[in-house]
């Protein structure tokens, strides 16, 4: 690899890292409903794991709840006994045609263990941009007297680093977002 390819390398898997911190970071409730909080859910739909929202249809009827309604019917318990079994932490209600979800209003307490858990995501995702950081430096540094020149190297670390501090800022800009979202009452 050249030295340029490294460098864009190292700028893609970055960008990469702040868009698995940022997904995550939907995951996680916040008082309101989203499909995104089944996303993790399987069912055992006719012997393979399927996503719930590949074997039912996923709707918010209200700000605080989940419609789940099958399109094979005789898939409510197997997607009921799923949801019980994950670990998304809400109760599902079953009326014989649909699964009901009724996300709880929430606590300041469970506000603050959450934001906790943001921050705790976020420096994942700042280490994650890090580690490219150094891998790429480790590719550049090996280059260095075979392709590159000693002041090539300076101002591709430079380069690097820029990029470090570009999207670690992004990081942070995320979680900044998702910390008044679960303040937001």
């Amino acid at each position: 690899m050249t030295a340029q390819e490294i460098v864009k390398d190292a700028e893609n898997r970055m960008k990469h890292a702040v868009e698995v911190t940022a997904h995550d970071f939907q995951r996680i409730r916040t008082g309101r409903a989203s499909p995104i909080i089944l996303e993790a859910v399987t069912v055992d739909y006719y012997g393979t794991e399927t996503p719930v929202s590949q074997c039912a249809n996923v709707t918010i009827p209200e700000p605080r709840q989940i419609l789940i309604t099958p399109y094979d019917k005789s898939m409510l318990g197997a997607i009921e006994k799923a949801i019980l079994k994950s670990d998304v932490g809400l109760t599902p209600n079953n009326d014989g045609q649909n699964i009901r979800l009724n996300l709880p209003p929430m606590t300041e307490e469970r506000r603050k263990e959450l934001i906790k858990q943001v921050h705790h995501r976020a420096e994942e995702g700042c280490v994650a941009v890090r580690n490219v950081r150094r891998d790429a430096l480790h590719h550049l540094v090996a280059l260095k007297n075979k392709e590159i020149s000693e002041d090539e190297l300076k101002g591709l670390e430079k380069k690097v680093q820029d990029l470090t501090d570009r999207f670690v800022n992004e990081v942070h800009d995320v979680q900044k977002k998702k910390d008044a979202e679960l303040m937001e009452i």
